[in-house]
């Protein structure tokens, strides 16, 4: 589906014109010729943007493949910045070689015709001066003229002088040749371009010629050497084989193959031979260059062209004649530098492929340890063999590696921990009274609310009969764990020297000896019988002397415990350490009971005071710890003024709702930061 659907633009247009295409061609050979051109037209049309499409999508598939792999990478940018550099280097070198040997072969041709022309202009300037002189003195003549020109001649043997002093013109010919036939007596003007001194190459009657015009006031001297083999045999010996070419008739220039120069309108000049190659690797080159002829008859500039046949020794061989035997010098230098540059480019590439190596194994080793991590192996290592980056990566990848499986371990910890700690919250939430046992006369309520999972807070309310109710509450130091463990055992221990004082707390005192008071004491009630009342002062006297035995020295808890007897309406209480709790009158006063001893669990032999308070109906006893008043809002503390007047504010309202209250506002109080203690609140009413 993925084919036939294909999710790029690319793809969709491929799939779409080569459908078309398949179409349309099927068409056209179920029509035939009926379908006409048009219906051809659009088949190739769409065959083509498909070969090109399918091309594009043929490129990036195989881009993707190959170009997946960090080696492959770093080959093709090697070769794009190491080897195409060089490729271009040496393709420019060879270019920039061959058009070097180009001009500097037809440079020798040329500058070979070029000083024949110089020479041709000196000795023509000296036969104009002395022509010049006879002239003034009406001495010249054509015999006095040949007589001068054979003094010149075993130079430029094929020269013809012309001499126009006026009305006598005449033309002293080459040396050798017949003077009657080869003079001519009214020699052909001088073009309007050759006006002045003149000197260069002429196209005169199909052949290029060497020409030099020299004027003075009353003689005009022209000398010519054309253009032939024998001329250019010294330059042929220094290269090989050269032709001239001329232009046709109509000024274009045709360059032919030297071999088919005699074919042309006008003839070209060719001289020498081809030369023998000099070692294996000497092959033949063709070089042309242009340059300029006068065409002697119409005046205008015609462009001609120089070819050069010849071999890269015999251009080596010109080049350094001069050097005689230190060429080999020469030779030898830049032998050992191409050996050397050889060389080097092997170090590079050694030294490129090397690196690439030590890159990818590193990349292919990370993405294998990646493929550990993934599959859960933390425990797998990378080999450290280097010490470059690569190997500071791997290093540092087997620290992540490491420090991701004490990570894990620690949140495995941390959940375990968590989970512990919530099946303590649960264990310590069923040990706060969920049901509160009031009495006729009297209404409780509690509330805790953790600091963390597990609260150091305690509280609890143990009803003795159906007239009498202990109140209990304490502060284990510390918090977490250790401390909710200790607020285990506390409320345990007053759990059962409260319920059963007489088993209990006489087999502590006979294996420490050191609490002889009761745990009870007998008292008269209003009825005129006699009942057992629980001395909290002796309860806590025993829980200092267990915690003291039972628990680290570190380890205290501050405690209030009171027991009411619904009869008299009459609260005993001891308190050990704790804030005393506060009690609300129902005519506005309030009462502190602050009768207190030093802290549970921490000194050996600590005895506690009891005392008690009558509660009137609408007294509301207030007991709290110090999460309640303590907590701080801009460095000031909550304190127990506010709690009292919150207390008054909500009189009314069950204890419930005041404990709500209590806890939103502290809450509140503390905003946003995180909750220093144990917020805990117990409330009774007299009713």
């Amino acid at each position: 589906m993925r084919v036939l659907r294909p999710g790029t633009r690319l793809g969709r247009t491929t799939l779409w014109s080569g459908g078309f295409s398949l179409l349309l061609i099927a068409l056209c050979l179920i029509t035939g010729s009926a379908g006409g051109s048009a219906l051809r037209g659009w088949a190739t049309f769409f065959s083509d943007v498909f070969m090109v499409c399918a091309l594009l999508l043929i490129f990036r598939w195989t881009r993707r493949v190959l170009m997946w792999r960090l080696r492959n990478r770093l080959i093709v940018t090697y070769v794009f910045i190491g080897v195409v550099p060089i490729l271009l280097l040496l393709l420019m070198g060879v270019i920039s070689s061959y058009l070097f040997a180009g001009q500097f072969a037809t440079y020798v041709a040329i500058s070979q015709l070029q000083s024949t022309l110089h020479h041709l202009e000196a000795s023509n300037g000296a036969m104009a001066a002395e022509f010049s002189r006879l002239n003034n003195a009406g001495k010249l003549n054509q015999q006095i003229a040949v007589q001068l020109t054979a003094v010149s001649d075993e130079d430029l043997p094929l020269r013809t002088v012309t001499v126009l002093p006026g009305g006598n013109s005449f033309t002293v010919p080459a040396a050798g040749s017949r003077p009657q036939n080869s003079q001519k007596e009214n020699p052909e003007p001088i073009p309007e371009s050759a006006k002045g001194d003149f000197g260069g190459f002429v196209i005169d009657r199909d052949s290029l010629h060497l020409r030099v015009v020299k004027r003075y006031t009353r003689l005009t001297v022209t000398s010519d050497v054309p253009v032939t083999a024998e001329l250019m045999k010294p330059v042929t010996s220094l290269l090989g084989t050269v032709t001239l070419m001329l232009p046709d008739r109509g000024g274009d220039l045709q360059v032919p193959p030297p071999a088919k120069a005699r074919s042309m309108a006008r003839p070209s000049v060719t001289a020498g031979s081809v030369p023998q190659s000099s070692r294996k690797f000497d092959p033949l080159f063709t070089f042309y260059t242009l340059f300029d002829a006068l065409d002697w008859e119409t005046g205008k500039s015609q462009t001609c062209a120089v070819g050069v046949v010849t071999r890269p020794s015999r251009l080596y061989a010109t080049l350094f004649a001069t050097l005689g035997d230190n060429t080999k010098v020469l030779r030898y230098g830049l032998l050992g530098v191409l050996i050397l540059f050889g060389l080097i480019e092997l170090i590079a590439l050694y030294t490129g492929v090397r690196l690439s190596r030590g890159m990818t194994l590193a990349v292919a080793e990370l993405y294998q340890a990646t493929q550990h991590i993934e599959r859960g192996d933390l425990a797998h290592r990378i080999r450290v063999k280097s010490r470059d980056q690569m190997a500071a990566l791997e290093q540092s990848f087997n620290s992540m590696t490491e420090s991701l499986a004490v990570l894990i371990a620690e949140q495995k910890e941390k959940q375990r921990l968590e989970s512990e700690l919530a099946i303590g919250h649960e264990v310590q939430e069923s040990l706060f009274p969920h049901i509160f046992p009031g009495l006729p006369s009297l209404d409780v309520y509690g509330v805790c609310r953790p600091a963390r999972s597990v609260s150091g807070d305690y509280y609890d309310f143990i009803a003795l009969g159906a007239d009498r109710l202990v109140l209990a509450m304490g502060d284990i130091s510390g918090k977490g764990i250790s401390a909710a463990l200790l607020m285990a055992t506390v409320h345990a221990f007053i759990r059962a020297y409260t319920l059963e004082p007489n088993t209990a707390m006489p087999q502590v005192s006979a294996g420490a000896g050191a609490v002889s008071h009761a745990a009870t004491s007998m008292y008269y009630r209003g009825d005129g019988t006699t009942q057992s009342r629980l001395a909290p002062g002796t309860l806590m006297t025993t829980l200092n002397y267990q915690l003291f035995r039972s628990t680290p020295p570190e380890k205290y808890a501050t405690m209030f415990l009171g027991c009411y007897d619904a009869v008299s309406c009459e609260l005993t209480y001891c308190t050990a350490g704790h804030l005393p709790p506060i009690l609300l009158r129902a005519d506005g006063t309030v009462a502190r009971l602050d009768t207190s001893g030093t802290v549970v669990g921490l000194f050996d032999g600590a005895t506690f005071e009891e005392s008690s308070i009558t509660m009137q109906p609408g007294d509301v006893l207030a007991a709290f710890s110090d999460g309640v008043t303590e907590p701080e809002n801009e460095s000031v503390e909550f304190g127990e003024d506010r709690l009292i007047g919150l207390i008054r504010q909500n009189y009314e309202w069950p204890l419930s709702d005041i404990a709500d209250v209590v806890t939103k506002s502290v809450k509140e109080w503390i905003g946003d930061a995180e909750q220093p203690d144990d917020v805990t609140i117990v409330l009774a009413r007299a009713r």
